[in-house]
């Protein structure tokens, strides 16, 4: 068997074509190819360990410059989310280091991504650019004649347009994050009920301005010493979902407090989703706690299982009464329930489908973590296993989609 090749990925880095360089999350350079170092007029002691722009500050000439501005917002963006930052064609003058004051025009077509650390955490900026400067001066024919700087000047002004079209979007999508988020927390239940139970409630919003979902959870007391104990999650994202994660959340509360058992609720749930819009395809799942007989009543409307963690350190999925999800169906119909007995000590955990379900693997797999994960923190008090099953279940980059957790002792 051939001895796999011995590469020298420094010399390959600095003998790539094109212009590339790595920052810091600080903006600060550590490397730089040769290209990089060329092209931009540096040498490598000029920009290693250097803040970014003061080896290339702003032309203070140039009123209209922005470049910095969006160079920088660009590169903190790929710092903070994780995710590759394309940029528009930009105009970025460079100060010649030989004249201090003569500034040299250059346009630019930048691109910064991430590279991330054995912890999750963005640990370099990528920072790849294009040096398309003779490409616009190209623009008809040479000379510089009045066609070509008017060819010049409507490339550069449509790539501003789009930059601009882009911030605000960008800007909007944030708007409607924060909104959303807003809406999620204001309607979500305090709970209240568990504030005399050895009891952690959770909720993790989705990484990324356009992924902010419509989990929720309940907490309802029932007569005497019942409790009754509800997560469920609306299709979508954004504010819609998270409208809709309202309607569907009060309604079940209120149905909890009159229903003779978990199924019975979901069946007026079901009712009233199908005059919701977006709410169809809504899963949730809903389980009455009785301590007296030490029994749990469950249904489940496509939902994922609750878990039910005994004290020998085995876990049991409470999978007996799966139906399909809210408003599936082309009329209601009957919902099944199961019950199944606990013994003192065992740990109750409802949760959403963010904790356990990954694209590449399918939901056994996931569920398969969640129990190994609560075998493995058995004797954690319930706010220290709701901390562990998030840091052992969910991605360390961030979780695209919603998390819901309720960890009651029982």
């Amino acid at each position: 068997m051939a001895e796999e090749p011995q590469i020298d990925y420094a010399a390959v880095f600095r003998a790539l074509p094109g212009m590339v360089a790595l920052l810091t999350p600080e903006l600060v350079y550590v490397d730089a190819n040769e290209d990089f170092l060329r092209l931009a007029g540096r040498t490598r002691e000029q920009l290693l360990g250097h803040y970014i722009f003061d080896v290339f500050p702003e032309n203070p000439n140039d009123a209209a410059a922005a470049g910095m501005r969006e160079t920088r917002e660009s590169m903190l963006r790929t710092a903070a989310t994780g995710e590759r930052d394309t940029m528009a064609l930009l105009r970025y003058d460079i100060e010649d280091p030989a004249h201090p004051g003569r500034w040299e025009e250059h346009y630019w077509s930048p691109v910064n991504a991430p590279v991330h650390g054995p912890d999750g955490q963005v640990t370099l900026i990528v920072h790849r650019v294009e040096e398309v400067t003779e490409l616009i001066h190209a623009f008809g024919g040479p000379g510089g004649d009045r066609r070509s700087r008017v060819l010049e000047a409507e490339l550069y002004t449509r790539a501003r347009e789009l930059q601009q079209v882009n911030e605000r979007l960008r800007q909007a999508h944030d708007r409607e994050r924060e909104v959303a988020l807003a809406l999620q927390a204001a309607m979500l239940p305090n709970p209240r009920p568990l504030a005399h139970r050895k009891a952690a409630v959770r909720y993790r919003p989705a990484i990324g301005a356009l992924n902010v979902c419509g989990d929720w959870y309940d907490v309802v007391e029932l007569p005497g010493e019942g409790l009754a104990v509800a997560v469920g999650d609306v299709v979508g994202h954004g504010l819609a979902a998270a409208c809709a994660m309202g309607q569907l959340r009060s309604a079940l509360s209120a149905a909890t407090r009159v229903a003779d058992g978990p199924a019975q609720a979901l069946e007026a749930l079901d009712m009233y989703a199908r005059s919701v819009d977006g709410a169809e395809s809504t899963t949730a799942a809903t389980t009455f706690i009785d301590w007296d007989d030490h029994t749990i009543t469950y249904s489940c409307a496509g939902h994922p299982p609750p878990a039910l963690l005994h004290p020998d350190g085995t876990v049991s999925f409470l999978d007996g009464a799966t139906d399909p999800p809210l408003a599936a169906r082309p009329r209601s119909a009957p919902r099944p329930q199961a019950q199944t007995p606990f013994a003192e000590g065992a740990t109750l955990v409802l949760y959403t489908d963010g904790l356990v379900e990954r694209r590449t693997d399918d939901i056994d797999a996931g569920l398969a973590r969640l129990a190994d994960s609560l075998t493995h923190h058995q004797h954690a008090a319930p706010e220290a296993l709701a901390d562990a099953l998030l840091t052992d279940l969910l991605p360390q980059t961030g979780n695209t989609d919603d998390t819901a957790l309720i960890v009651l002792r029982l």
